[in-house]
């Protein structure tokens, strides 16, 4: 997997990542001025525990670095995983 696998998709307010059989991994968020609030991640209950969340996770905060956003990480898998990498603490907010 690689950062590019996940895109934007601002029309249904998501990144996505598919993933095996079809699947697809997603991150809802919500822009708030210029900061991405992400509110809930979603991985195929069938495909859990499997580290698609981390490398969903991994590619929505190198987007968000790309693309000069701050991050608001209001879900909970979200905000352990920036906790977890200190490499991304420099693009919280709140």
């Amino acid at each position: 997997m690689v950062e590019s696998d996940v895109r934007d998709n601002p029309a249904m307010s998501r990144f996505e990542m598919p993933i095996d059989g079809g699947a697809t991994a997603v991150a809802y968020y919500k822009v708030d001025d210029d900061r991405v609030v992400l509110l809930h991640t979603e991985v195929p209950q069938e495909l859990s525990g499997r580290g698609y969340g981390s490398r969903l996770a991994h590619g929505v905060f190198e987007a968000s670095r790309r693309d000069g956003k701050r991050v608001i990480a209001k879900c909970p898998f979200m905000s352990s995983y920036a906790a977890r990498h200190a490499e991304y603490g420099a693009l919280l907010d709140g």
